[in-house]
């Protein structure tokens, strides 16, 4: 099976489920588009639903927590069954999480955790954040073989989970090698324009030449900063090698193309496994663990990523 099919699978096979999800209304506040990931994420999510007969109500929070907690507080007067949240920082969601215990709506977490007790949402759906960001940082001090290496670092947005736990993992993939140094690490806010505008102010600080790696906590960072780099008069991947976490279209091509050295794939459904856990839950009570993990994969140039991408590019990112 390709991988499009195998992440397209659940979307187009009903669940034992579908008969109460025909019933269901569920809301979905999502962070925004800043990313090709997060597109994709949004799409399989509408697929899922559709495909169970669920009502799907969207809200796109343009990344900003107060969007997300007015839509969430809209959902809970609007009686929706259930409610989905990609949160947009880890902290701050305590009142608006009992107001939705209250009036007894589950809250299940996308892609992202949040710091508040955990009877205030069903589960949270995610992949092993430290984990990619221990991935990346473990595959780089492979590269380097004990080589010295200056890296700068373009982090994700300031506060959420994924910045803050994929640079845990990374500086404990490297931990221990003192070839591997981080000399600048910056928010570049998970988007390509800022990823380009970050990246060339480190090599204006650094200068290219002495810069070895960047590290990014998203694919989207990296390939602006890949268009930084080749308006510095350097070859990406060659000069300055790259690693990122997403595995979008983009970043398959980008290997593919000798620009980018490796990614971490992120897979955009969460919200089959969510779903699931709903359905069970309101069905008869089932109570799922607090924490449902989905897997992640390396790809580097030894994958054949242009066939990768071939598969992905349509997905929605």
């Amino acid at each position: 099976m390709t991988l499009k099919a195998t992440l397209l699978a659940s979307v187009l096979v009903l669940s034992p489920g579908a008969l109460l999800a025909a019933d269901m209304t569920i809301g979905f506040s999502q962070i925004g588009s800043e990313s090709g990931w997060r597109a994709a994420e949004t799409t399989v999510t509408r697929q899922e639903a559709e495909s169970r007969g669920i009502e799907l109500k969207f809200a796109d929070a343009q990344q900003k927590q107060e969007n997300q907690i007015k839509a969430i507080r809209g959902f809970i007067a609007q009686g929706v069954d259930a409610i989905l949240l990609a949160p947009v920082v880890a902290t701050g969601w305590d009142e608006v999480l009992e107001e939705a215990k209250d009036a007894e709506i589950p809250v299940v977490l996308l892609d992202r955790t949040v710091d508040a007790p955990e009877d205030l949402y069903l589960t949270a759906v995610t992949s092993d954040l430290v984990h990619e960001g221990r991935v990346a940082g473990e595959w780089l001090a492979k590269e380097m073989a004990g080589e010295d290496c200056r890296i700068v670092e373009l982090q994700g947005t300031t506060g959420s989970s994924p910045a803050i736990d994929r640079k845990k993992g990374f500086e404990e993939g490297i931990a221990g090698q003192d070839n591997l140094e981080i000399v600048r690490s910056q928010t570049g806010d998970f988007t390509r324009a800022q990823g380009k505008v970050v990246m060339e102010s480190f090599l204006k600080a650094e200068g290219g030449d002495t810069i070895c790696a960047l590290y990014a906590h998203n694919d989207d960072m990296a390939v602006g900063a890949i268009q930084a780099i080749k308006e510095a008069g350097l070859k990406p991947g060659e000069d300055i090698k790259i690693v990122a976490i997403d595995a979008v279209p983009d970043a398959h091509l980008a290997i593919a193309n000798g620009e980018m050295n490796a990614t971490i794939e992120l897979t955009p459904n969460m919200a089959g496994p969510a779903l699931d856990a709903l359905e069970a839950y309101l069905a008869n009570g089932t109570e799922p663990a607090k924490w449902i993990q989905t897997e992640s994969k390396l790809y580097t140039a030894a994958d054949d990523n242009q066939a990768v991408y071939e598969e992905k590019k349509n997905l929605g990112y």
